[in-house]
């Protein structure tokens, strides 16, 4: 949970940032915008008539929320300005720590506002962690206008908040933030003498400030961590000027953040990404969406395991070899692990995306399946059928049945569907002969 919400659950207002120089206080949390006009980003919702400016500007009422954003784009703090400018109280929890228990104290409380005609804005953080039984315990209190719920998720919420719940509140997307936002942000960290780091005498080029931006994935929390890191652990000079150096920024950012759940949505986005580019014959592509994964974390079997679903999906005969690759790969993986498991992977992904394509396999067994659910009660034909009593044989079981190996013109003139689909072909010559298939996406 952010700081502020250790503070008492029913605080009356949202409270302030805290100031520099608090011990352990983040620079994100004492840079966090106390007004729509220190905020950053998010043109398409705060811009000028846009839904979140209207509300902020107030004169309405403040409706339920659902803001979904990748990590550090403003969800928590607009949340804080829309509950500010409303002049409604503000409970703040996290759904990582919290349980049904909390939602109903906080309810409780808000019920008890209410009836001195105080209205409670109910912030909860990472809603997408709550299972179906907590995000139900919040139903009744939303749609009678207890609180006014404004819920904060990585995730999509199609998935991950239950439709009673979305159909009672708006989903507002926010975008990730640019480069260009986030040197902003960093700028004005640099230059506040109260909550930022002006104090320290900083000096720290515009290069500097690009890498961070960019290094940061358009999270702000992560670039005005890695800023305040690199401005606290520099030397000040004789004159009291901390001037950052490239080494610095390197040791503050550390290892690349790659913006990667292996449990949420972007986890099936890069995957979707993947095989997409192995599908359109993409080495490049690629290679770049499988090195996202790998170096974001992702199972390296989960991997395996999608490139032989490809290979036989999406080249199949017109390649048999692709199977093979794919499954060498994967016994590979399966017995070395990573780091040295991303070579056979490599090389499983460039065989895949250069060998040529074909979904003639996955054609003929659908066309085929349809078929047999509408046919699904239509008898084995007798000659197909194997007498393993007196009794099946007596009733024809296996009568007529022609052995291809002693009688090679059974391969033509015996029957092998049932009466009503004589003569069907679902298998097509053609359509294997074909470079490349139609683009029929299986995975979602």
């Amino acid at each position: 949970m952010d700081r502020w919400d250790s503070r008492s659950l029913f605080s009356d207002d949202a409270p302030e940032p805290a100031p520099a120089g608090v011990a352990g206080t983040p620079l994100a949390e004492r840079m966090r915008p106390r007004s729509l006009e220190e905020f950053v980003g998010q043109a398409h919702l705060v811009g000028e008539g846009r839904i979140l400016r209207r509300l902020l500007a107030g004169g309405g009422a403040l409706p339920s929320l659902i803001l979904w954003g990748a990590p550090g784009t403003g969800k928590t703090t607009l949340a804080r300005l829309l509950a500010s400018s409303s002049g409604m109280r503000f409970i703040a929890l996290s759904a990582v720590f919290s349980g049904v228990k909390d939602l109903r104290e906080a309810i409780q409380q808000a019920k008890a506002e209410k009836r001195y005609g105080k209205r409670t804005v109910l912030f909860i953080d990472e809603i997408h962690r709550f299972n179906k039984s907590q995000q139900d315990a919040l139903l009744h209190a939303v749609e009678n206008g207890t609180v006014t719920l404004i819920g904060a998720t990585t995730e999509n919420p199609s998935f991950e908040v239950t439709g009673a719940l979305l159909s009672r509140s708006r989903v507002l997307v926010l975008n990730q933030l640019s480069d260009d936002e986030i040197k902003t942000i960093l700028q004005n960290a640099l230059a506040d003498e109260e909550r930022g780091l002006a104090s320290f005498n900083p000096d720290v080029s515009d290069q500097l400030l690009e890498r961070i931006s960019h290094s940061a994935s358009g999270d702000a929390r992560v670039a005005l961590t890695a800023l305040d890191a690199a401005v606290e652990s520099t030397t000040p000079d004789e004159n009291g000027v901390r001037t950052v150096s490239d080494q610095t920024v390197i040791e503050a950012l550390g290892r690349a953040h790659y913006a990667y759940d292996k449990g949420g949505e972007e986890h099936y986005n890069l995957v979707s990404a993947l095989i997409k580019s192995l599908r359109n014959s993409d080495v490049d592509a690629s290679l770049y969406w499988l090195a996202r994964m790998i170096e974001g974390g992702a199972d390296p079997i989960y991997i395996a395991r999608r490139l032989c679903i490809l290979a036989s999906e999406d080249i199949g005969l017109a390649d048999p070899q692709a199977m093979v690759q794919a499954a060498a790969a994967a016994d590979i993986v399966q017995l070395i692990g990573l780091p040295e498991g991303l070579f056979p992977l490599s090389q499983a992904t460039i065989y895949l995306a250069r060998a040529p394509k074909s979904n003639a396999i996955k054609s003929a067994y659908f066309r085929a399946a349809t078929d047999a659910e509408e046919t699904s009660r239509e008898p084995v034909p007798l000659h197909l059928r194997n007498a393993v009593t007196p009794l099946m044989k007596h009733i024809g079981y296996g009568k007529d049945y022609r052995y291809v190996h002693s009688d090679p013109a059974a391969k033509e003139e015996m029957e092998c569907l049932p009466e009503q689909l004589r003569g069907r072909k679902y298998f097509s010559e053609t359509e294997l002969e074909q470079t490349q298939g139609e683009d029929i996406d299986s995975e979602h």
